[in-house]
């Protein structure tokens, strides 16, 4: 009798770290620092040190990008999978069409991944990435 309790009560256990494990797993985090104003889903961010957060291990994801621990712009994305690691941290900026610089893309240091954040124009041509 003791022993099916003793197995019933491991079960349990080992449901609940995989459980607690597999929810950590899908939610991130990660710092950014933009060196100048751009815009992302209409919303204009100053210069300045950021956290994007988002729930789900994508692809596709919602980012809530915060600063000073207040959230300031939500934005879809999708979460691409890298074969590396990214040597730091950077923030790919695109020129709109209407001369507009928008955060189009984001990648963490020692990461294998990277947010490629929804609401860029589809004219955009490229800018210079900014760390």
């Amino acid at each position: 009798m003791k022993s099916s309790l003793t197995f019933k009560a491991t079960v349990l256990l080992l449901a609940l770290a995989f459980g607690a494990s597999a929810f950590a797993a899908s939610a991130g985090k990660g710092d950014f620092q933009i060196s100048e104003k751009v815009q992302i889903s209409g919303t204009t961010l100053p210069a300045g040190n950021y956290t994007a957060k988002w729930d789900g291990s994508g692809p596709a994801v919602q980012v809530n990008i915060v600063r000073n621990g207040k959230t300031v712009a939500t934005v879809p994305a999708k979460l691409i999978q890298s074969d590396r690691k990214a040597a730091n941290d950077s923030s790919e900026i695109q020129t709109a069409a209407s001369g507009d610089r928008e955060l189009t893309a984001i990648h963490f240091s020692g990461k294998r991944y990277a947010l490629e954040l929804g609401g860029a124009s589809a004219n955009s041509k490229p800018a210079e990435s900014m760390k």
